[in-house]
């Protein structure tokens, strides 16, 4: 057996090291944050991660499998956020505090990746269309299970998908325009509107 073929079969035999696979999609989630989506290429991405494409293919199987896993490892836990919310004043303050930290905080990357994924999966036979479409039925779905109890909510669904649709065209017009006070009246408005 040739040293090449005897170095991939090392590889290949090496059991996944998980620490390091969360931290290269973390690093990925910043890195297109930073670069773009339009023309990821795995050997810039693996040369500013510190690795090698063969690494990334073996940890992840494609480009595309890499940055879905990245995203669904920053997505946050929505049932908790919206679940057992006694009324809408509670609601309303649990996603003001979302927006707050999607906007401006700590979710601005992951917003930033976000955005580019959800335009690139309306291409015809996008590889991200199933992710985009699962991570959209999750956002609506949680926050209609919050929006159930509310009697002043006919249609939890349609209330959510007017909120999660909403909020991400404002928080989209913020990063563009970097439009921090009008985006902030307009998401609020959006909030207090829908949910009274």
């Amino acid at each position: 057996m040739n040293t090449c073929t005897n170095r991939y079969s090392q590889l290949m035999a090496r059991p996944l090291d998980h620490a390091k696979r969360a931290e290269l999609l973390a690093a990925v989630v910043r890195y297109i944050a930073d670069h773009g989506l339009a023309d990821l290429s795995l050997r810039p991405l693996a040369a500013e991660l510190g690795t090698s494409s063969r690494m990334l293919i073996y940890y992840f199987t494609t480009k595309e499998e890499l940055l879905v896993q990245a995203l669904t490892t920053q997505r946050p836990d929505l049932a908790a956020l919206f679940s057992e919310v006694a009324d809408a004043a509670e609601l309303r303050a649990h996603l003001w505090d979302f927006w707050r930290a999607n906007a401006s905080g700590e979710g601005r990357t992951s917003v930033r990746v976000m955005l580019q994924v959800l335009g690139a999966s309306c291409a015809a036979h996008s590889p991200y269309a199933e992710y985009a479409r699962a991570a959209i039925a999750t956002f609506v779905a949680s926050l209609a299970d919050g929006l159930r109890g509310l009697p002043s909510i006919d249609e939890p669904e349609l209330a959510a998908t007017l909120l999660v649709s909403g909020l991400r065209g404002v928080l989209q017009d913020r990063l563009i325009t970097g439009d921090v006070e009008r985006t902030d009246r307009a998401a609020r408005l959006l909030i207090d509107q829908v949910i009274r």
